[in-house]
């Protein structure tokens, strides 16, 4: 099970901004302390280390974050209009558009998600299977 998910920002009030706009509609939660972001469910128990759980913040040995290749963390939306919803979210947020929301058959015929880069260029995926 994965408890928690690191992502490096540059500009650290531009990446909260997007994830904040991108992880609200799914129900996360945002908590701030110095030079850190964590969202995570409101029923996790551990805030900060919780199934899910997100964290936003300058990476810790002080270089420059950037985007890994092959790196992309897919978040599940309750809908298709959901996932629409946070897709503009991003886009709106700084966000750049990696795919707009659409049925993706390559993966199965129910398969609807949108590709997001955030502020970094870490992309990101919101899929509804259904």
């Amino acid at each position: 099970m994965l408890s928690y998910l690191f992502i490096g920002a540059n500009d650290l009030e531009a990446s909260a901004l997007f994830y904040d706009a991108v992880l609200s509609p799914l129900d996360y939660e945002k908590d701030q302390s110095e030079g850190h972001y964590c969202f995570s469910l409101p029923d996790t128990a551990d805030k900060s280390n919780g199934p899910g759980s997100i964290h936003v913040a300058k990476p810790f040995d002080g270089q420059p974050a950037t985007a890994g290749n092959g790196f992309m963390p897919a978040l599940r939306a309750g809908s298709r209009s959901k996932v629409d919803e946070v897709y503009a979210a991003g886009l709106a947020s700084g966000g750049r558009d990696e795919g707009k929301p659409g049925i993706r058959e390559a993966y199965t015929a129910n398969f609807y998600v949108a590709y997001l880069r955030d502020p970094a260029g870490n992309k990101i995926a919101v899929f509804f299977k259904g």
